[in-house]
């Protein structure tokens, strides 16, 4: 039966290697996996070239697709040509039925592609810089692929090779005598620690890990608008993967710090602003400070403390691009502390005037004007 499909789909001939069809998929997978390649058809592509790695990278079932195609490379035909039953076959006996409750069953390939660790970053940014946004350079350690050996773990020049020991399957059965009989279980195989593969000379840099430190720096846009524990993904930033996988991703965590005059909900900026009782009682045209610039902003006459008033558009702008917020001023009418003798007889006037009953300022004694004279202090 002549089955070339799948050496057809890693681009090999049928008797290449089984590290030059290792070699081929690593190339095919990193080009059209779903993370790197956004053309139209390329996750598709990359389910082809998985499901021939998962065959042809298997020497059993590659031989087993050589001779019946994928049907024998899935288990439906064994090599008696016919199904097969509870002695080692399809079922696997008893052993391998309890061996699914004490940590058999199916195993996942240990040589397939993995994605990188993801990471993260906390950046601190300015109260204005997150109103307006910025562009910020973060530095950082990761784990690199090697630039020795590509990932490969093995030293220039050599390849790994296929374990000895469990055959490239990452799992070796284990037989333990219980009360009930004896039972086999599934263990990392202490060969390979679980890769399924053997690095009979380790690369010189990495020391047969594939991955290296580096030092990693990369330039992150900070959008306007943004609030504390909001989250900035960047693809590919992360560590790298395992036999070819991409990298992880870095996640940008924002932290605004405070401001000294404005508070923050939202799009909605808040400021406190103090007049005086004349202020407050005439009316005034005064300027307020915003993130935007300082504006003129009318007190009414008659405005008591507590008073908020709007400005619109000068708040922080919106994420989803709606425009701008607005800010509230909080309007505080601050009571003078001290004053003059002209000041007080204004005050009385005004009290007069306005048929109020007579004040009777309470005088101060020696001590009240020791405590204010190291107040002043």
């Amino acid at each position: 039966m002549n089955n070339t499909e799948y050496y057809d789909r890693l681009g090999v001939s049928k008797d290449a290697s089984q590290d030059d069809i290792k070699k081929a998929y690593r190339k095919m997978s990193k080009k059209y996996h779903p993370d790197i390649n956004k053309e139209a058809g390329a996750e598709e592509k990359y389910k082809a070239i998985q499901e021939a790695y998962e065959t042809l990278g298997d020497e059993q079932k590659r031989a087993a697709y050589d001779q019946y195609g994928p049907a024998g490379a899935s288990g439906g035909f064994n090599g008696g040509g016919g199904f097969s039953g509870f002695d080692g076959g399809g079922f696997g006996g008893f052993e391998d039925i309890f061996s699914s409750f004490f940590g058999g069953g199916a195993s996942r390939n240990p040589n397939a592609p993995r994605q990188g660790d993801d990471l993260q970053y906390r950046v601190n940014l300015k109260f204005e810089e997150a109103i307006f946004g910025a562009e910020k350079e973060v530095r950082y350690n990761r784990e690199a692929t090697c630039h020795t050996c590509d990932g490969s773990g093995a030293k220039p020049g050599t390849s790994p090779v296929t374990c000895s020991k469990c055959h490239g399957s990452g799992v070796i059965n284990v037989d333990t005598q219980t009360p009930l009989g004896m039972m086999r279980r599934q263990v990392t195989c202490d060969v390979c620690h679980g890769s399924g593969q053997e690095i009979k000379e380790p690369c010189q840099t990495c020391h047969g890990s594939g991955h290296e430190k580096q030092s990693h720096k990369v330039s992150v846009k900070i959008p306007a608008g943004v609030e504390t524990g909001q989250q900035i993904r960047l693809a590919g930033q992360g560590e790298a993967g395992f036999n070819g996988g991409p990298y992880g991703d870095l996640f940008v965590i924002i932290n605004v710090l405070k401001s000294d005059q404005f508070e923050r909900d939202g799009s909605t900026i808040y400021y406190d602003l103090n007049i005086n009782f004349v202020q407050a009682a005439l009316g005034d045209t005064v300027e307020v400070p915003t993130v935007h610039g300082a504006v003129e902003m009318a007190i009414p006459a008659g405005t008591q403390t507590g008073k908020t008033f709007r400005l619109k558009g000068k708040g922080a702008p919106r994420l989803r691009g709606n425009g701008q917020g607005d800010q509230h001023v909080t309007v505080n009418v601050v009571t003078p502390t001290k004053l003059n003798d002209a000041q007080k007889d204004a005050l009385k006037a005004f009290a007069q005037a306005s048929g109020m009953d007579p004040v009777h300022p309470k005088k101060k004694g020696f001590f009240d004007k020791m405590k204010d004279a190291f107040e002043e202090i």
